[in-house]
């Protein structure tokens, strides 16, 4: 049995390292190099190659380097009957928590536009809000969502929260289901997407949803760029109706230089880096499942293959 790494980035060699590093007995791969494929029983991937899973005949276990699996779903050539497993990393969730009262705190402040103003060489102060003056509303309230929702309350704010199934979490104003998505909005001041990406949720920011949060609504995507029809925000934005947006995830990464999003003075962005997996916090959960699927034992953070996440 031996491990494949692959994924289309730097990091091949620094994961196989720290592999290593962890549990010197591992055979561990690179996908780029000459490897044993018919010894091969996990492969360790991140936004693979499109066929590349299919190449190994005793394969076991398809294990996510990361937090999502939606990159898993949308390659059609992927081996249907491997389980696949995520990171459950608590560093993942602590960052993006971070992240997003840091973006909050900065669109209350005004902080961006005094940027842009800065650049333009204009002196105009404009008025900010305080934390008591909005409602921050979370869509999805997985490991992410909740944690996110949790904090924002120590600081004051008024958070609620919608997902797919009814969820409890102290503090939270909790919606659930379809029926409810309609109020949810109507009263959310700043968006905040940290839903998985499914056939479900794909588009699922598009001018009929934003469409429905009150007027100078601000927009944060730190989930997926899937979720978002950038031409719908972009005309939402364009026509008053909200205020801006932050957004860390897009359709194509990097962003094209010609997008739109690029010149726009009320869109604001970053690289996809608001909460990026800790490779020390994960390296023990996957040794501790190849360990598992060496003995015949039930895997760990296994993906529900009729949910997609």
């Amino acid at each position: 049995m031996a491990i494949v790494i692959i994924r289309q980035d730097h990091k091949i060699e620094l994961w196989k390292k720290a592999l290593l590093k962890a549990d010197s007995s591992l055979e561990v791969y690179s996908f780029l190099e000459e490897h044993p494929k018919d010894e091969i029983s996990m492969a360790i991937t991140w936004k693979h190659p499109s066929g590349s899973l299919n190449k190994y005949p005793n394969l076991k276990c398809i294990a996510s380097a990361g937090a999502g699996v939606d990159y898993l779903f949308e390659d059609a050539t992927r081996p249907k009957d491997i389980p696949i497993t995520r990171i459950v990393d608590p560093f993942l969730a602590s960052d993006m928590s971070e992240h997003v009262l840091a973006v909050i705190l900065a669109h209350l402040k005004n902080l961006n536009a005094y940027k842009t103003k800065q650049i333009a060489n204009v002196w105009e102060p404009m008025e900010y809000l305080r934390i008591k003056d909005v409602t921050v509303g979370i869509l999805g309230l997985g490991e992410l969502g909740a944690l996110t929702g949790t904090d924002l309350t120590r600081y004051g704010f008024k958070v609620q929260g919608w997902s797919r199934s009814a969820k409890n979490i102290e503090n939270v104003t909790t919606f659930s289901g379809p029926d409810s998505l309609s109020k949810f909005l109507e009263s959310t001041d700043v968006l905040v997407c940290l839903l998985p990406l499914t056939p479900a949720t794909e588009g699922i920011l598009n001018k009929k949803l934003l469409s429905q949060l009150p007027k100078n609504a601000f927009v944060i995507n730190v989930a997926r760029g899937g979720h978002m029809v950038d031409e719908d925000l972009l005309a939402l934005i364009d026509n008053g109706h909200l205020s801006g947006a932050c957004l860390d995830v897009y359709h194509t990464e990097p962003l094209p230089t010609s997008h739109p999003f690029w010149n726009h003075n009320k869109i604001h962005m970053t690289p996809h880096y608001a909460s990026v997996s800790d490779t020390n916090s994960v390296i023990p959960q996957l040794v501790e499942n190849y360990k598992r699927l060496q003995s015949g034992e039930e895997l760990q953070n296994k993906v529900d293959m009729n949910k997609g996440y």
